[in-house]
């Protein structure tokens, strides 16, 4: 989910309230490499199990809100996503296609990737990105093999942005999967509880 959720909350005062997704993800992501797993060399495997679920609940569980000591779910917006195993050791991307309620320019949405920031950023993170999300004006980008290790893997990388026949914007986006997704995101998880003081030195 982090290759689309962050220019989610980026564009969240233009209410989007539809989106289809479909992830492209590395083979890490399952904890193999080719060694451990040859059958994914020059393969592409269309199914990730529970994977499909999660990257359309669990966006809406972080646009949520506590009640009753309880994460209650935003309802929206709605989200359908398919989940594709592809030959890469690192970096999930994904294709999004998405309807906003209200309208907006290319230049104003880009505008607003660029200038997204949160807690971690405001609260200068050791392992926060200080730019968290960059767009990529060239037509063959974000790849893997050049954008996967923006902001040391932490940041997200946004590309192909352009108006829709049947939703209204689609875009390219891609992250890091072990780091932003996993290791590097719970580190930083870790770091924000410490500084807001949820976590004490005893």
């Amino acid at each position: 989910i982090q290759s689309y959720t962050p220019v989610l909350a980026a564009w969240k005062d233009l209410e989007p309230y539809e989106a289809a997704v479909t992830t492209y993800q590395a083979i890490s992501g399952a904890g193999k490499n080719f060694e451990e797993w040859p059958e994914m060399v020059g393969n592409v495997i269309p199914f990730i199990s529970g994977e499909e679920e999660k990257s359309e609940k669990e966006p809406l569980r972080i646009f949520g809100h506590i009640e009753g000591g309880q994460i209650v779910p935003a309802k929206s917006p709605l989200i359908t996503c398919q989940c594709i195993r592809i030959p890469v050791l690192y970096g999930h991307t994904a294709a999004v296609f998405l309807r906003l309620k209200k309208s907006a320019e290319k230049e104003e949405l880009i505008e607003k990737l660029h200038a997204f920031s949160g807690v971690p950023q405001q609260l200068q993170l050791p392992s926060a990105p200080k730019q968290m999300i960059r767009y990529l004006e060239e037509e063959d980008r974000p790849q893997v093999t050049k954008d996967v290790d923006y902001e040391g893997g932490m940041g997200i990388s946004i590309g192909r942005l352009r108006r829709d026949s049947l939703f209204d914007w689609k875009f390219v986006g891609l992250s890091h999967n072990t780091l932003r997704g996993a290791a590097g995101g719970a580190v930083e998880c870790a770091e924000l509880l410490c500084a807001l003081h949820y976590i004490e030195k005893k």
